[in-house]
């Protein structure tokens, strides 16, 4: 029974934080604005301005989400602490290892909804585009961005987010020279952020013949999705279109038609592509979305008051600061060179267990040891 009674103290003593949380997620005021947002939507006339009606229920869905999600937290822990207490009544210990587990599950998902309550950025709650480039050294640069590539889309299934591929381009060999892809989530841009940089690798090469030591490079940009509510000034003169036949593995990743579309925003240099929808004008919208995505993303991180300021950013975002090193020989590490968080467990890593980075990332910010 002691180890029964040391349960119940601890998961008992997690009803503070679950209250604290409550407080951080204004959860009481939460419920107010879903009341009266519900009573808006009942309204005579609610639905023919069509804008403003998507808005309402947009808000009211996040709220909803976020309730819920609180809710289900705290019956969790309200019932692994009452089957604690009917073990203890009844005197019997064979349900410890399912209280453990359940316990154990709680705790993790108390320290998720912790770390969302850190997501306060503008755009923290939006969809992540995500870039990748292979850095310069061919086939093995070419095969560590797929590696990359694999990774992200790996963590996005572990949360259960969807992933749509934008772009991607074949490698000479083997690997690819430069994909995108849409992550679709709840706060996928909040997470997603603190991967955006470049990230090296050190391995003994499998091209090589000889079996030597090599160190590869690849890039990640990573966007917020915008949604048509958010301006930007773009203008038609600035943009230069390229339409072309796609091309992926095998045909397995894109539709080989001539309705690829590349555009180039010639004040900056500043290149996206799409090549997966059915249409060219589909391609050319998806390209336009992330087109503005990544001057926004540029304006806000660089502090600036317009579009037009930014000048020459292609190569600051393709080659900024090395974020990690993933070390496969003479030892398995990887580590985080701006938080110094590490894992040894490398084959994890790359099968998607990265959330201690981020989470890391997360802490540093709002720690303020970081900059954004």
């Amino acid at each position: 029974m002691i180890i029964l009674d040391e349960l119940r103290v601890e998961m008992t003593g997690y009803r503070k934080e679950m209250a604290e949380l409550a407080d951080v997620l204004n959860i009481e005021n939460a419920k107010k604005r879903v009341a009266e947002l519900g009573e808006e939507t009942a309204k005579e006339g609610f639905w023919d301005d069509l804008e403003n009606s998507q808005k309402v229920l947009k808000e009211q869905k996040s709220l909803e989400k976020k309730i819920d999600h609180y809710n289900k937290l705290n019956e969790n822990l309200e019932d692994i602490i009452t089957l604690i207490e009917l073990s203890i009544e009844a005197d019997d210990e064979s349900d410890i290892e399912e209280i453990k587990n359940e316990s154990e599950a709680f705790k993790t998902k108390l320290e998720e909804e912790k770390l969302a309550t850190l997501l306060t950025g503008e755009y923290d709650n939006a969809n992540a585009i995500l870039t990748f480039h292979a850095g310069a050294g061919g086939t093995e640069a070419q095969d560590w961005a797929e590696m990359l590539y694999r990774m992200y889309n790996r963590w996005a299934e572990r949360h259960e987010f969807k992933v749509e591929l934008l772009d991607y381009l074949d490698g000479d060999e083997a690997g690819m020279k430069s994909a995108s892809i849409l992550i679709e989530g709840e706060n996928a841009y909040g997470y997603m952020k603190s991967e955006s940089g470049v990230h090296r690798l050190v391995r003994v090469s499998p091209f090589d013949a000889q079996g030597r030591r090599h160190t590869s490079f690849a890039a990640l940009e990573v966007m917020p999705e915008l949604d048509d509510s958010i301006e930007v000034d773009i203008r038609p003169e600035d943009i230069e279109m390229e339409v072309y036949r796609s091309s992926g593995a095998g045909g397995q990743k894109v539709n080989k038609t001539s309705s690829a579309v590349r555009l180039i925003h010639k004040p900056t240099g500043i290149v996206v592509s799409c090549q997966t929808q059915r249409s060219q004008y589909q391609n050319k919208d998806y390209a336009m979305k992330m087109l503005r995505s990544k001057l926004i993303e540029i304006k806000e991180r660089e502090h600036l008051e317009k579009i037009e300021d930014i000048k020459g950013v292609q190569n600051q975002i393709a080659w900024g600061s090395q974020i990690r090193s993933y070390v496969f020989m003479p030892y398995t590490l990887v580590k985080d060179t701006r938080t110094g968080f590490e894992n040894g467990n490398i084959q994890a890593v790359m099968d998607g267990d990265i959330d201690g980075f981020i989470n890391a990332y997360l802490k540093s910010l709002s720690h303020g040891t970081l900059e954004k």
